[in-house]
C-alpha cells in the first residue's frame, strides 16, 4: 500500500480582516500519497497558498486535523522532509547563488556541503549563475533557483508556489522536464499551485479550491 504522507481531516483557514472574519478554507479533507503529482488550482485569492503553507507547516489551521505519517513530527519537516517553494523567490540577498543552495543543508546540520551545490546548479543548466548574487538575477533565473534550493536535500514531499509564473512557456516546460526527471528519480512527492495548464496537464491529480472548498479529480497526465 502506497504510504500516505500527509492527511487533511475538516481543515478550515480564516482570517481578521477589517474586523471580520474571513473564511479561507472551509472543510477540506485531502491527502498526500507517496510519488502523487498533484496541480493544485483555482483563481488568485482562493486560498492555494494557505493550503500550500498548512501542508508544508508553515501555517496553521484554525480547526481541524493535520498529520504527517510518512514524514514525522511537524518540528522536523523542513528543510529535510518537506521542500517549500514560496511565489516569491525568496533568496537571501546577501548570499551567492551558491550559499542560497547550501543553507539548507546547513540548517540541517549538514557541515560539508562544499561543491554539493555547483553540481546540483549544473544539472538544472544554472551553473553560470552559481557566484552571483540574487540582485543580479533576473525573475525567470530567481524563481529556478529558489526550485533547485528546494531539491537540494532530497526531501520526500515538494511544495511549491507558482514556480514557473515568471517563465516563458518553453522555458518553463524545459524546467519542468529536469525538475520532475530529479523528483523521479528521488522518489518525492510534489504539489504544485500553477495557473499554467500546460503544467497543470502533466500532473495526475487536480485539487481545485473555490469559495474555499477542495474538489478533487483524477486526470490523466502528459509526459
Amino acid at each position: 500500500m502506497t504510504d500516505i504522507l500527509t492527511i487533511c481531516r475538516k481543515i478550515c483557514r480564516t482570517f481578521s480582516s477589517g474586523g471580520e472574519r474571513l473564511s479561507v478554507l472551509c472543510d477540506v479533507d485531502c491527502e498526500i500519497r507517496e510519488g502523487d503529482r498533484i496541480v493544485l488550482a483555482g483563481p488568485s485569492g482562493s486560498g492555494k497558498t494557505t493550503l500550500l503553507h498548512i501542508l508544508g507547516g508553515l501555517d496553521h489551521p484554525t480547526s481541524g486535523e493535520i498529520e504527517w505519517p510518512g514524514l514525522g513530527p511537524v518540528e522536523q519537516l523542513r528543510p529535510r522532509r518537506i521542500g517549500v517553494v514560496f511565489q516569491s523567490p525568496s533568496l537571501f540577498p546577501a548570499l551567492t547563488v551558491a550559499q542560497n543552495l547550501d543553507l539548507p543543508a546547513i540548517l540541517a546540520g549538514q557541515l560539508s556541503v562544499s561543491g554539493r551545490s555547483d553540481a546540483l546548479l549544473s544539472s538544472f543548466g544554472l551553473g553560470g549563475l552559481a557566484d552571483k548574487l540574487p540582485e543580479d538575477l533576473s525573475g525567470g533565473q530567481a524563481q529556478r533557483v529558489a526550485m533547485v534550493r528546494a531539491l537540494a536535500l532530497r526531501p520526500k514531499l515538494v511544495l511549491a508556489d507558482e514556480p514557473t509564473g515568471q517563465l516563458d512557456g518553453v522555458t518553463a516546460q524545459l524546467f519542468m522536464d529536469k525538475v520532475l526527471e530529479y523528483l523521479e528519480a528521488i522518489g518525492a512527492t510534489l504539489v504544485v499551485a500553477t495557473h499554467d495548464e500546460a503544467i497543470a496537464a502533466r500532473m495526475r491529480f487536480r485539487w481545485t479550491i473555490q469559495h474555499g472548498r477542495l474538489t478533487r479529480s483524477e486526470m490523466k497526465a502528459v509526459a
